[in-house]
This record gives C-alpha cells, sequence and structure tokens, in this order.
C-alpha cells in the first residue's frame, strides 16, 4: 500500500458547501478505480476541530503505485488543477495497513499526523515502535483503518486513521471530515454521512 495525500486551503470566507457538492456530485467516479486502495475525501473548516483553515485535503491509499501516476496524470486531477491550481503532493510508502472493528461502517472522520524522525534516532527502531502503535490501534473500537507510511526523503512518518465514531479526545494529529471513501481495494464503496452514493460512469474524470 501507498499513501498519498494533497491539500487545497481555500479562503476564510470560502464556502464549504461548494466542497461538499463537488464531493457529493464527483466521489462516487472513483468507487471502482482500479488500482485504488481507498480515497477519503477530507475536508478542515476554520473553527471547527481547531481547524485555522478551511481546506480540502482528500488522503489515498493505494494498492498499485502505476494506478497512483495514472491518476495523477489523468484527466480527474488535470480537472482539479485547472480549479484550483496545482497542490503538492505528498506520498509515504506503505509500512501497515488493517482495517478495524468498524470497517463495515461508513466512516465519519480520519485523523493525520506527521512524525519528523530526527537524526539522533534510530529509524529501525521508531517505525517499530510505530507499527506496535498501530496494531494497537486497529483493535480499538470505531477505527475503520489504520495505516502507517514512511517518507525517507523527508525521514517522517505518517499516522492516518479513519473513524467511524467520534474521533476521541485523545487521538493525536489533525482531524478531518469524511464526505465519502471510494474503497474499491476493500471490495465495496463505503459511502460518508453527507455524501450521495450513486454510481457514475467516467471514472477517470475525478480529483
Amino acid at each position: 500500500m501507498h499513501a498519498m495525500q494533497y491539500a487545497i486551503t481555500l479562503p476564510a470566507d470560502y464556502d464549504m458547501e461548494t466542497i461538499r457538492h463537488r464531493v457529493k456530485s464527483k466521489g462516487p467516479l472513483l468507487d471502482a478505480f482500479e488500482g485504488l486502495g481507498l480515497k477519503a475525501y477530507g475536508i478542515r473548516e476554520r473553527g471547527v476541530d481547531g481547524s485555522p483553515v478551511n481546506q480540502y485535503a482528500p488522503f489515498y491509499l493505494w494498492a498499485d503505485p502505476d494506478a497512483m501516476n495514472r491518476f495523477l496524470t489523468g484527466d480527474g486531477f488535470r480537472a482539479l488543477v485547472r480549479d484550483f491550481g496545482r497542490p503538492a503532493v505528498l506520498n509515504w510508502q506503505g509500512l501497515y495497513h488493517r482495517s478495524g472493528p468498524a470497517a463495515g461502517r461508513p466512516p465519519r472522520a480520519f485523523t493525520r499526523r506527521i512524525e519528523p524522525l530526527p537524526e539522533s534516532a534510530d529509524a529501525a527502531t521508531a517505525i517499530e515502535r510505530a507499527r506496535t502503535g498501530h496494531e494497537q490501534l486497529a483493535a480499538a473500537d470505531g477505527v475503520h483503518t489504520t495505516a502507517l507510511g514512511l517518507d525517507p526523503r523527508r525521514w517522517e512518518l505518517v499516522h492516518f486513521t479513519l473513524w467511524a465514531d467520534p474521533v476521541p479526545e485523545s487521538a493525536a494529529g489533525e482531524r478531518f471530515q469524511v464526505l465519502h471513501l471510494s474503497a474499491p481495494g476493500a471490495g465495496r464503496p463505503v459511502a460518508g454521512p453527507q455524501a450521495g452514493t450513486d454510481r457514475q460512469p467516467g471514472v477517470e474524470r475525478q480529483s
């Protein structure tokens, strides 16, 4: 599994209903995208859950890196660039990925935490500690999916967890609302609480 995310930061007075409508109409287009594990259509809203910004920031787990490249050079991402400009795309090598007890329910949020690895830290030890933490997290009530990735260029870990229940207060990291989940790698699409579920043709034209 390969992790990827980009973030579109929007003006403070931006009407986030525009993003909700975009996801409702276009989100299902990736529900059967070959090579995609899952895409969580995440947003942050200024003043909600401590967010200082309005942001559209989907998070992806790719089963096939070739599919990731096909998406980034396809019509859907091209449309995103046309509407919002070309964002920097972060990506991480997958180290751990498990479904949790709530995998059969629609997720309502995800958390993402970036953990830099100091030069003084032993990378193998830090990765094993993080992997152990995700093994424990994968068994926790309310967890839909959890994943761990590594960017060896920046030497940082990404901790990603989808939640079907409200995010616990103890959960670290930035919090994102999930508007829709496309999960062809899990065998079927799962819609978020604010998303439409009607399948539409033309999976290549989603962003």
